[in-house]
């Protein structure tokens, strides 16, 4: 998941920038209010979290002409202003979350839970697909109850996966949002960590949660799937000629997984 800090206190905006990259978050940083909103209106965030007092344009305005954009980013409002009728305003203005300094990190981290939580998938704590589970408040992922172990990158890749089950994602979309760089069109990577992922959850299993197969489009499509363990070996050698070239289809590929 992608998230925007725009904190014009520079150790703040460090701070900040850390403890959400520790919890697996791809983070953006911008110091003043015309860059922040620069940046929320040519990038897809999942969550703009902002300071009020801003160099250049507050943090009012930047959530304001985001709102007027129609971007559905989450916005939480992080400022020292806490008297009632500055938490109005900012929830007025567009706002979804208001939070005061000085704040515990735990609960601003619980609060960039629930806004994600309700941006994708509802108010479901627990992402589920079949009976793999993962709890975003403590990065356990679970399958018929034994727990896997993930790397961070491949724990980004499945919550992002499974927060847009049902949705159409392109391949630029998942590495923006899960690796944070300019994708180049050339590289496998997605289908490299998609592979990692398989082989973690759905190898030996008899069924499958999280699998991913090769169809016509332009597009990444999230689908929930399941006894596809034939799909899977298909799109192994779908993505072996389409690596090395071989491939006769006349679009880029598209990714079904759930």
């Amino acid at each position: 998941m992608r998230i925007l800090v725009v904190e014009d206190e520079a150790t703040v905006a460090s701070f900040l920038q850390r403890a959400l990259e520790e919890e697996g978050y791809v983070v953006d940083v911008a110091l003043d209010g015309a860059d922040g909103l620069d940046r929320a209106l040519t990038i897809d965030y999942d969550l703009l979290i902002l300071d009020w007092l801003l160099p250049k344009r507050t943090g009012l305005e930047v959530c304001r002409a985001v709102r007027q954009q129609r971007r559905t980013a989450a916005v939480l409002i992080l400022t020292a202003r806490e008297a009632v009728e500055d938490r109005i305003k900012g929830l007025d203005t567009g706002a979804d979350d208001y939070l005061t300094k000085p704040f515990a990190l735990g609960e601003l981290l619980a609060r960039v839970r629930a806004l994600l939580r309700r941006g994708t998938r509802g108010s479901a704590a627990v992402l589920t697909a079949g009976d793999l589970s993962l709890d975003p408040a403590t990065r356990r992922v679970v399958r018929g109850g034994q727990e896997i172990l993930l790397s961070a990158r491949e724990y980004s890749l499945l919550e992002y996966l499974l927060r847009h089950a049902g949705r159409t994602v392109t391949r630029t979309m998942i590495a923006e949002h899960v690796w944070d760089f300019n994708f180049d069109a050339h590289t496998n990577v997605v289908e490299v960590y998609i592979n990692y992922l398989r082989n973690k959850v759905d190898r030996g299993r008899g069924t499958v949660s999280f699998s991913c197969r090769i169809v016509e489009g332009p597009t990444h499509v999230i689908e929930m799937l399941e006894k596809l363990e034939e799909v899977l070996t298909s799109v192994e050698r779908r993505l072996g000629s389409w690596q090395t070239g071989r491939s006769t289809d006349s679009g880029p590929m598209t990714i079904f997984a759930s």
